[in-house]
């Protein structure tokens, strides 16, 4: 069952990575499809998790969510003062490390 598509490579290894992490069994389709464009739709190309086993969607929903939710959500650095993405879990300008909480 198809669970998460995106135009980015990267962001579809980080929900494979995820779901690995929660033992949730998924794969990979179309990593390397790209290639291919042209001869295929781009639809056909995106590359894919799926799940092995849909009685695991909820959950896998629910870490995405959250997942994104994270990686959007900016955070000042309490050292130097300086606003970064919240997909960085240090400071980028000083190394200081975040905390979940802030």
């Amino acid at each position: 069952m198809k669970l998460y598509t995106n135009n980015d490579r990267f962001m579809v290894w980080q929900v494979k990575q995820l779901l690995d992490e929660h033992n949730i069994p998924c794969f990979i389709k179309n990593e390397f499809a790209s290639g291919a464009m042209g001869e295929l739709s781009p639809l056909d190309c995106q590359p894919e998790v799926w799940l092995n086993d849909g009685s695991w969607q909820q959950r896998a929903e629910l870490l995405i969510d959250q997942m994104e939710t994270q990686t959007s959500v900016e955070w000042e650095c309490s050292a130097c003062g300086e606003t970064n993405g919240g997909n960085f879990e240090v400071c980028w300008q000083c190394g200081q490390e975040t905390h979940i909480d802030q």
